[in-house]
């Protein structure tokens, strides 16, 4: 027997029990502790002075180690929308896809996983990079930083 939940939420944490009668042993039965934990993304505010080289870290606690048997991809928000600057498989964990038309050669990913933009411009100024890490098929660890360029 198996109990099915879908969509998930916070709420649904708690004890859970299976019973069912038998025969002619009687009624069996199982329980179960259930803890539901939400999605955890953190945000950063990163500064970074214009014409520089920004360098922004994936998942701020977890080692490059840990990132390379998953599949990660970095976005930005540009104008409401969300555009994805390249992505990596952990089959192929020196090579990457960059896909990005806003960013294009600007856009590199470092060894470590860390985006590294060169140069930084004014338009970069308030934008969102958010890495996105796949450790399970129905979970994501997210990591979002905002730009700010300062001039010199």
């Amino acid at each position: 027997w198996a109990l099915h939940l879908k969509n998930v939420t916070v709420s649904l944490s708690g004890q859970y029990e299976c019973s069912f009668a038998t025969y002619p042993h009687g009624t069996k039965a199982a329980k179960i502790q259930l803890v539901v934990k939400a999605e955890e993304e953190q945000h950063y505010v990163k500064e970074a002075w214009l014409n520089q080289t920004l360098e922004i870290p994936c998942i701020e606690d977890t080692t490059s180690e840990n990132l390379s048997n998953y599949p990660l991809k970095w976005l930005v928000w540009e104008s409401g929308r969300e555009e994805e600057l390249m992505s990596k498989e952990p089959s192929c964990p020196a090579v990457y896809r960059n896909v990005s038309v806003l960013y294009g050669q600007r856009a590199h990913l470092g060894l470590d996983n860390t985006l590294k933009i060169f140069p930084t411009k004014i338009t970069d100024d308030g934008r969102v990079f958010s890495c996105h890490v796949r450790y399970h098929p129905e979970r994501v660890r997210k990591s979002s930083t905002t730009i700010r360029v300062f001039g010199k």
